[in-house]
This record gives structure tokens, sequence and C-alpha cells, in this order.
């Protein structure tokens, strides 16, 4: 038994080194005995730590009964959200089992072994295979959210809806020398010649004598205005931007100055019906539009909220995911609107939504070389946090918190602290007690969903979950946004607060939220000529004040966004860690970065096009001759699932 608990450590050791994804792994030994080791079973993951089990088996010599086992890890998770892989740090094996082994002794050196040789190697796990097969042990706590509805306008052709953060704002950028909007992310500007209001779309341009009505397609441009087209047209090439088909005839302009949000269909709502449902869809429309045969009531899906209707003109209310037909559960997967399964409750495209809103991306912040730089608009302003003893300040762009005499600022998703509203800020090892009392009414709402994990001498690890970028919780699915407005600030400069309504963001279980098509006709310039956005966190609403403005952190030019079903973060990586000084993430730690510290490029498997080949090699991963059927439940004892689907247990070293 001594040589096959070495062989299982080796085992063990070199899968965690290959980390490869077919399971279970395999090792023969020279007398022909096997030692397998079954898929790993996470149980619980909280504050960064992962907690699991995996099923073992060990065969001395050929022809001999395995033997069967189970040993616990508890691992610190870093993650990358974009390449969906995790690797696994500061693995610790807590216990292991094998019923049939009472050399306790044998057992301590056996798990010391394990814990001194595994942290050396690069553990890693699927973060799908993650959320699939992780038992959470408490209930997933909802967020409580406003779910009013917005203002929805429903229209039978091609339109775009330009939301204006309230009344339109004018005011001279000096940039490109003529009054602009504002308060708006739409290119928004008065001609100096004609002084009409001309607005940008694509290859279009849009005119009217008033801001909020009357917009008309126009080729007759005045000089100023050409000139800013030609502006537009060398930045688009610089940054490699392609037409959309979309963009190929002009589209209505709807202005709404309120929360809103633009339904429409391709003339006259066509419906069809979904196989084994009372269901219908409008087939003609790009939006999520139902109509439920038996109540003869619309229903429509907005930032994973339901809304429902008797008539498209509405009134609209909203509805729970787990109050709606139970015909929304039995869509079929791989019709056209199997996607809306992840909104509708019961359904598992729902739980793996929720399971992966738990999943944190993670980093590694040095503490002497992370930095932090906040700016405001005059001196700090701050106003009380309702339910808290919390202030925020409101004349700035970042997020910062007073708590009592000290400041903490959240940057990019990394705790920052200063004695001074002003600085100078230092990488914090804490956050406020108070920062998960803060309700969703208030625009920092979103730092709750920013932690800090762990912290040494030299480092403090650090994560968010999508909370931060406006992905939440609510019952049984995940919605974007909080449903709250929150007044912006105007003074010199003007700061966007995330919004909820008004960019048609619908969930996608492989790319997660994302604007709708409406605004793929180029209607976006998110570079100099753009007013940035007013969602997620700072990086995605920077603050407009001429000359210095638009792109992220007044920095033009990074993204243009130009195609259908737009990401918001398209351009960049989802990981807003990423190329930050100070901050190591996944790939930093691995070393996967090019000269320039950026993240290496990945295949369509999402894996690392660099990634070297171990030397370690298992002499066998046959999982055809060895099925992944074998697991072990949270008091060690081992099943395996028969031919017929049943499950038989492991009792006197017999099935």
């Amino acid at each position: 038994m001594k040589n096959s608990f070495v062989l299982l450590i080796l085992l063990l050791i070199s899968i965690f080194a290959n980390a490869q994804s077919d399971w279970p792994r395999t090792l023969e030994t020279k007398k022909g005995g096997k030692i397998i080791m079954y898929q790993p079973q996470p149980e619980s993951l909280k504050d960064g730590v992962l907690i699991g089990r995996a099923a073992v088996s060990v065969r001395e010599i050929a022809g001999n009964e395995p033997i069967f086992g189970a040993v616990w890890y508890e691992a610190k998770l870093l993650t990358d959200r974009d390449s969906r892989m995790a690797t696994m740090e500061s693995i610790k094996i807590t216990d292991v089992k094998f019923p049939d082994v009472s050399d306790s002794e044998k057992l301590t050196q056996f798990k010391k072994l394990l814990e001194s040789e595994i942290p050396k190697w690069n553990l890693e796990i699927s973060m799908d295979a993650l959320i699939a097969t992780i038992e959470q042990e408490t209930g997933v706590v909802s967020d409580e959210l406003k779910n009013d509805p917005p203002k929805v306008i429903y229209t039978t052709n091609a339109s775009t809806l330009v939301l204006i953060d309230g009344e339109p704002k004018l005011q001279m950028d000096d940039q490109i020398k003529m009054q602009r909007v504002i308060n708006t992310p739409f290119l928004m500007v008065q001609s100096t010649e004609d002084k009409k209001y001309y607005l940008s779309g694509g290859k279009f341009w849009y005119v009217s004598t008033s801001l909020k009505e009357g917009w008309k397609n126009t080729t007759q441009l005045p000089g100023s205005i050409k000139q800013l087209d030609q502006q537009i047209k060398e930045q688009e090439k610089q940054d490699e931007k392609t037409e959309s088909k979309e963009n190929e005839t002009p589209r209505e302009i709807i202005i709404s100055t309120e929360p809103a949000e633009l339904i429409q269909s391709d003339g006259a709502g066509v419906f069809a019906s979904i196989q084994g449902t009372n269901l219908l869809y409008m087939s003609n429309s790009e939006d999520e539009i139902f109509m439920d045969i038996n109540e003869q009531k619309y229903y429509v899906l907005i930032t994973g909220r339901w809304y429902n209707a008797s008539a498209m003109k509405g009134p609209w209310q909203f509805i729970s995911s787990d109050k709606l037909p139970t015909d929304f559960q039995k869509i079929p997967e791989g019709t056209p609107k199997d996607n809306v399964l992840s909104s509708v409750a019961g359904t598992e495209a729902a739980k793996e939504a929720v399971m992966d809103a738990q999943i944190p991306q993670t980093a590694k912040v040095d503490r002497k070389s992370a930095t932090c730089t906040v700016k405001y608009d005059g001196e700090p302003k701050f106003e009380k946090i309702e339910g808290t003893s919390l202030l925020v300040a409101m004349n700035t762009s970042s997020t910062v918190l007073q708590s009592g005499n000290k400041y903490y600022c959240v940057e990019n998703a990394v705790w920052f602290e200063s004695a001074s509203a002003k600085g100078p800020w230092v990488v914090s090892s804490d956050r406020p007690s108070e920062v998960d009392k803060i309700p969703a009414s208030s625009s920092a709402y979103n730092v709750k969903y920013v932690y800090i994990y762990d912290t040494t001498p030299e480092y403090v690890y650090v994560g968010y979950t999508p909370g931060y970028m406006g992905c939440y919780v609510y019952g049984p699915t995940v919605v974007y946004g909080t449903g709250y407005y929150y007044n912006p600030w105007y003074g010199p400069y003007y700061y966007p607060r995330p919004v909820t309504y008004g960019f048609s963001m619908h969930y996608n279980p492989w790319t997660g939220w994302s604007m709708g098509f409406h605004y793929s006709a180029g209607f976006f310039h998110m570079s100099i000529y753009g007013g940035g956005g007013y969602w997620g966190p700072p990086m995605y609403r920077p603050p407009y004040h001429p000359p210095h403005h638009g792109g992220y952190y007044g920095r033009g030019g990074n993204t243009i966004i130009n195609t259908g079903d737009i990401n918001i973060n398209r351009g960049r990586s989802n990981n807003i860690y990423n190329d930050r000084k100070g901050v190591a993430t996944r790939d930093t730690q691995r070393g996967n970065v090019n000269a320039n510290n950026k993240a290496v490029p990945r295949n369509g498997n999402n894996q690392n096009l660099d990634r070297g080949k171990t030397t370690q090699q298992p002499a066998t991963r046959d999982a055809a001759r060895n099925p992944n059927n074998v697991i072990a439940d949270r008091q060690g004892n081992v099943y395996q699932k028969k031919t017929d689907g049943n499950w038989q247990q492991r009792n006197n070293n017999q099935w």
C-alpha cells in the first residue's frame, strides 16, 4: 500500500500540473496497477476560497480490487472571466479518507505530502465546469432592486433611441469648436453656421431645429459639420471600423429625456409559434417579444426583467420571473428564443447565470506600485448614504466614500484608502464595515461587489463579481442595473451615473451583458467625439469637460462601438484588472503576457496560445475505458453510477 500511496500522490501532482479537461485521470503502474482520480466536486465558493472534494481509486496490481477513497481541499481562486479558467493557489488538503486503510500515520503523511507538493503546480479548473458542479451551501442573497417599468416605446420601422440625461444641456466644446449636448453618450452638436442641431449616426447625419424632436436624415451639411464628419471618418479608419449592414438606410430618431426602452419590429408584428408551448414570439423583431395565447397578453424582456401588457402600446407592468406562465420554462433549447431561458426561473440556464454571477474576477495588487488618482470638480462635496453612516463624494467620477475620519476609493475594482479626501491614496487592506448596507438607491451600490480576500505585507488579494459591472441577482435570475435613476453632477464637469434602461441591455449565456442591435448603425462614437457611456464603474462613464473628455479615463480613441449585439467592453478585455500598474491577473501571474504587458490572445478553445507542455504526463487518460462515473459525498462515501442510471455505494471494498 505504501507504493500505491506514492503513486497516488504522483498522479494527483501530474493531474494538477497538466490540468487537462478530460476526466477521470489515470496512471498505470509498472506492475499493471492503476490509480484513478475522478472529476473534482466543488462544494462552495466564498470570499474567493473554493472548497471541494474528489473521489480516487488505487489498484496495486493488475487483477486486484481497487481501493476507493476521497480527498478534500481548500484553494484560493485566481480567476480570469475572459478565458473562463481559474487557477487554484494556496491549496490546502484538509482531509483524506480511505475506508479500507487503517494506518492513521500513513494517512497523515499522505495529507502533508499532498499539501506541500500540489501548490507547486498550477491547478486549473474551468469556470463553466465549476458553475456546473458547485454545490452552494447557502442560498444566494437576492438584491433589493427597483423594477418599475421604464417608458416602453414600440415602433414598426428601423429606429434608434437617443437617451438624454434630463433636459438637454448645451456646452461649448473647445476641441470641436461648437456647442454640444453634454448629457448624452450620442454626438449631438449645434452648427456654427445655421444654428441647427446635428446628430451623428454611422454614415448618416440627422438634423433638427429642436433637440427633442423633428430629426430627419440630411446630406446637406454646413462646413463645420463636414469638417467634424471628416474627423470621425479618419478616427474610424484608424480604429479599423467596419460598416454594419444595418447602416445602409437612415433610421427614425426617437429622443427621450427620461428612462426608456425601445422595442421594434420590421413592419407590423409577425408572430410564430414555439414548439410544445402556448407561446408565440415576434419573428420579425430582434427584441424578446412574446404572446401568451392562454392569457392573450404580451410579454417583453428588458434588462433581464419581464413586463407584460394587454397591448403593445402598454401599459406595461413588471412580473417576476417565477410568476411567468409555465410555458416559458418549456421553450426548447436550440430554438430561436432559447436565449431567454437564462431569464426564466427554474431553468438550468437561469441557475447557471445566477451561479456565474457569484464567480469573482480576481487579482493580486502590489501595495508599493498600485496607484489611484481622484479628481474633483472643485472642493470635494459629500452626501450621506441612506441607511448608513457613510458619505459618498458627488463631484467626481470616482467612487469615494467617507467612513468616520477615513476615506476610501474604489478604482478599477481595487480599494484604496487615505486620511484625506484628496489623497494621497494607498492600497487598502480592508473596506468600510458598512459597505454591505449600501442600498441600491445609491449610485455607490456596485462597490459592494468589490472584495478584499487576503493580505500580506507585500500584496492584497482582491476580486469583483459581476455586480460591480451592473449584473445583479434578483430572485432566481440575473438582471442588469438596479432600476434606480441617479442624479448626475453638473458643474464645469459633467459626471453621469450608471443607468439601467435605454440601451437594450440583454443577457447572453456565452458573452454576458451587451447592448442591443438598435445601436449597431454607428450611433456611438466613444472616442474624442463621444460623450462616454453611463453604465458600470467609472471606466465606462468618464466625465465630460471640454476639451478633456471621452474615452476611458479621458483618453480618446480606445473604443468605437459599431457592430450588432454590442458588448459593453468591445475592444478591451472584459477583465478590468488587465493592464493596470501594480495589479497582477491570472495571465500575468502565469507569464502569459507580451512585451507590452498585454494578455496573450486566446484561440477558439480559450486556451493560451503560448502555453507550454508539461514534462510530467500520466501514462494514460482513457476516459472511455474508465468512465467518469464515480463520486464522493461529503462524508467520503464513494458511489458509482451504473449503466441503468442508478447509483451504488462502495461498501467493504465492493459495490
